[in-house]
């Protein structure tokens, strides 16, 4: 009886919210509120969705096309949450600097909820001592500079053998690129954090693509709290379940990697004994069994694996369809690894620094296909100013890193690509120009995992470069359309033809 009446009144207070959008919207006809009176008035806000109905494909672009109207930031409101956007670099800055404190916070979105133990990440646990304590413990077994050298050996090792896979038979071959570089990422994160692969890597990498899709997903519940009255949606059933199946993955790793601790084993090929990520929290446990538990730790675990894989993938995937699109830029870059490392070996971390070119051409992909175009949203703690607006406590952040990396005020034809502009600086004495560039955010939120990112992707992209061949499936160029997700991935996955360097064949064949 109680579920027949709860029914009913589902049904009814979907209707009646259907019926309020449609009087409004034909009261907007008839007063002639179109399009043009909205753009007259600014952004006129609607009756319980506020600005929503301006969001129209890419969030992205959408909000991008606003900054005509609004000038370098706008005070939204997304359902019955007031959602602040910035528009250009000396926003930005503000953000990140003066405000910075303001902004260290994160909304607890249904994503945070589900993938982020309930908003107990590093990546969403609100900022403060918790915080602190969560970045430092990561950054010892991860992070730390000495840490990323010391992980170099390992980092070469997932590369070679994804050279060697490659390296297999005679003339161009046809590969799909970004499940080749999840399967890399994936692994070595995998073999840092937790000390060993997983053995079921097609499905790990289904799962964190899925996440990533999940989460960049605009779920109505986030924004319209009533909505939750007509009960649970799709995609908050599916992270639900998702989220089940990641917790029960990541169980199985810390009772292994507990139980092995406990009998005094070492792993094969872990590190020559060196601790791993879960090792330090485990040994954090058995002092602190009440603050690091399992969630905590299994959190951080989660936490590395989705962030690192796929952001990863994403960048070095775009980056070899620009590349593509332009076989100048491509031989440029063969070039500069001839002249600093040549053909009689692979090129190494050590290298890196030498390799000037190869870093204007990952910063030249990150500024038009940042992987997180919107960064990661933050709200607002006290009161604050931004750009001459007035924002409230609990306002969501939203930085629009595409729309300040594509600002014909600080970059000379925004929407090309040419590394070369990352040669020399032509902004300076503009405001904001430090943060015309902010790919992995900025302040105190900053991406930590920024360094061992761009050490991945370097020495990636370059030894894809160095030891073949990369030419495009047709005659056309390659698509760049965006797909959905977080990351913004390519809307068609990038698919090529290679073959081995006839220089490389002998120094290949030794892998």
């Amino acid at each position: 009886m109680s579920a027949l009446m709860w029914g009913s009144c589902s049904s009814y207070a979907l209707f009646s919210f259907h019926l309020l959008l449609l009087v409004f919207k034909l009261l907007l006809q008839v007063l002639g509120f179109g399009v043009t009176a909205a753009k007259s008035l600014k952004l006129l806000p609607l009756p319980v969705i506020g600005h929503l109905h301006l969001l129209r494909g890419p969030l992205h672009r959408s909000l991008a096309s606003l900054s005509a109207r609004c000038g370098s930031a706008a005070l939204l409101r997304f359902g019955s949450r007031p959602v602040l956007v910035v528009f250009s670099a000396a926003a930005v800055e503000e953000c990140f600097t003066t405000n910075d404190i303001c902004f260290s916070n994160r909304p607890l979105l249904l994503s945070g909820v589900h993938f982020n133990y309930n908003g107990t990440t590093l990546a969403t646990v609100p900022y403060g001592p918790e915080w602190r304590n969560l970045r430092r413990i990561a950054a010892l077994p991860l992070f730390s500079s000495a840490r990323l050298s010391a992980l170099a050996p390992l980092r070469a090792a997932h590369v070679h053998s994804l050279l060697r896979s490659l390296s297999r038979g005679d003339g161009f071959h046809r590969v799909e690129i970004r499940p080749r570089l999840v399967e890399l990422l994936l692994n070595t994160l995998m073999e840092m954090v937790v000390g060993k692969r997983h053995g079921d890597g097609k499905r790990f990498a289904r799962i964190v693509e899925e996440a990533f899709h999940l989460s960049g997903t605009a779920e109505p519940e986030d924004f319209l709290p009533f909505l939750r009255l007509l009960g649970v949606s799709k995609v908050n059933k599916r992270m639900q379940r998702l989220q089940k199946e990641i917790d029960g993955l990541l169980q199985e790793m810390v009772d292994e990697r507990r139980r092995k601790k406990m009998e005094g084993e070492k792993e094969r090929g872990d590190h020559d004994g060196k601790e791993t990520l879960v090792d330090v929290l485990l040994s954090m446990q058995e002092m602190e069994p009440k603050y690091y538990t399992d969630i905590i730790i299994k959190g951080m675990i989660e936490i590395m694996i989705l962030a690192g894989t796929d952001t990863t993938a994403v960048t070095i995937e775009w980056a070899m369809a620009l590349l593509l699109n332009h076989p100048d830029v491509m031989r440029k870059l063969h070039d500069e690894i001839e002249t600093f490392v040549g053909h009689q070996r692979l090129v190494s971390d050590s290298d890196l620094p030498n390799l000037v070119y190869l870093n204007n051409v990952i910063k030249e992909t990150l500024r038009l296909f940042p992987p997180g175009p919107l960064l990661v949203p933050r709200e607002s703690t006290t009161e604050c100013r931004i750009a001459g607006i007035s924002v409230p406590r609990g306002t969501m952040l939203l930085v629009n890193a595409y729309k300040v990396h594509r600002d014909p005020e600080l970059w000379k034809d925004p929407t090309q690509f040419k590394p070369d502009r990352f040669e020399r600086t032509t902004t300076k004495g503009v405001k904001g120009e430090g943060y015309r560039f902010v790919p992995f955010g900025g302040g105190r939120r900053r991406c930590p995992g920024e360094a061992m990112a761009l050490r991945s992707i370097k020495l990636t992209l370059v030894s894809l470069i160095q030891c073949f061949e990369w030419k495009r499936v047709g005659e056309e160029e390659v698509d760049l359309s965006e797909g959905e997700g977080l990351t913004v991935p390519m809307a068609t996955p990038l698919q090529a033809l290679y073959m081995p360097r006839p220089a490389m064949i002998d120094v290949l064949s030794l892998l």
